[in-house]
């Protein structure tokens, strides 16, 4: 069962629930309604596809990556996992960054390309989510998986919400894939109940705020 908890931990590291949760709304269809295609990603052509989830796999995965392995090196963090309270506050910096950086880069497309809030939104909530967490993380170790997979389902709501038609099932797989990592983080003892609760909601309630009504 240990082996099993770990296995839930790494697959859905705060690092790649960005670029699941995009995919996710890329490669399900939805959207039918003519109304609704300014904002719907399932449409776009494949290497317009491809090209942003590498964006976002460079930003939110490779640069935090990189940067972890660096500060585990210099001893600034203890683990990769970064179990201790007091070390965390510069890898969420490093997330707030990368986060920003992504937001930025799409701000600098040519003005004739046409394309989704939600590319814009996704990014702008994970700034907006990881400055709070810098803020809580000072006096409460709250769970980055559970953020992590907060902000990936409040993405997933805010878009369904908006698109025409979407595959109504994506929305309790994200909630049950929510409820394995917060109970493999209990499981594995690296979190209490408030903590993956507070991470999960803080994650959900802004994403799902700032990409809904952006």
């Amino acid at each position: 069962m240990r082996i099993i908890a770990q296995i839930i931990s790494w697959l859905f590291v705060p690092l790649l629930t960005p670029v699941f949760g995009m995919m996710l709304a890329m490669f399900v269809p939805s959207g039918e309604d003519a109304y609704y295609q300014t904002h719907n990603l399932f449409n776009l052509y494949e290497e317009q596809k491809w090209s942003i989830l590498y964006s976002y796999f460079f930003f939110c995965t490779i640069v935090p990556t990189i940067a972890m392995l660096y500060m585990k090196n210099r001893g600034i963090i203890s683990t990769l996992e970064v179990d201790e309270r007091k070390e965390r506050s510069i890898p969420i910096l490093v997330m707030f960054m990368s986060c920003l950086g992504l937001y930025i880069m799409f701000q600098f497309l040519p003005a004739n390309v046409n394309i989704s809030k939600h590319i814009f939104s996704y990014p702008l909530a994970g700034v907006v989510t990881t400055a709070v967490l810098f803020v809580m993380t000072l006096w409460k170790k709250v769970s980055l998986h559970a953020g992590g997979v907060g902000i990936m389902t409040g993405f997933i709501l805010a878009y369904a919400g908006i698109q025409g038609h979407f595959e109504f099932w994506i929305i309790p797989a994200c909630i049950l894939v929510s409820g394995l990592v917060m109970s493999a983080r209990l499981y594995l003892h690296k979190h209490t109940l408030s903590e993956v609760t507070i991470g999960w909601f803080t994650g959900a309630i802004i994403t799902f705020v700032v990409s809904y009504f952006l």
